[in-house]
């Protein structure tokens, strides 16, 4: 199924002001939601017949940076049974001190339990819902959020200097 055709379905159901559609460059379409709108256009892309986008690939946090204020939080779904993939893109309020927050989709799509984590653990995105939000690849203690544009690298970590 074309970019095109899930654009139509989806327009359909919700209208066309629910969302914005980016092409840059010659890179694949992107369709823009609101944080607002997140969970039902996610359950319906998930459960209608004819799309059935029944697996998240990869779930991913882009810092914009202090200037921008925003951290855009990027879906690629795939359809197996269809053998059709799509781009969904959410643009949240990047706070510089305490957490960015936006709904979990670990209810729709089990592999979101993973991706949420690791956007938790290295971008400070809070998922609101989520069953079990704790880091999952730095210490519990680890202070900070690595991959965000403004990250501040300790110079030492529990006596052991972390920076070369």
């Amino acid at each position: 199924m074309s970019f095109e055709e899930i654009k139509q379905i989806v327009s359909s159901r919700f209208g066309e002001d629910t969302f914005t559609v980016s092409n840059i460059k010659s890179y694949q379409p992107i369709l823009q939601i609101p944080i607002n709108h997140l969970i039902a256009v996610c359950s319906f892309l998930h459960s209608d017949e004819k799309l059935y986008f029944d697996y998240l690939a990869c779930l991913t946090g882009i810092d914009n940076g202090v200037d921008k204020g925003t951290i855009d939080v990027v879906y690629n779904l795939n359809s197996i049974p269809y053998q059709s993939n799509l781009t969904i893109k959410v643009t949240i309020s990047r706070q510089v001190s305490g957490y960015s927050v936006i709904p979990t989709v670990s209810n729709i799509w089990k592999t979101a339990d993973w991706h949420e984590r690791e956007a938790y653990d290295l971008m400070g995105i809070h998922f609101e819902g989520h069953p079990d939000l704790r880091r999952i690849l730095l210490p519990n203690d680890w202070q900070g959020y690595p991959l965000r544009k403004d990250y501040q690298e300790q110079e030492f970590y529990h006596g052991i200097k972390v920076i070369y």
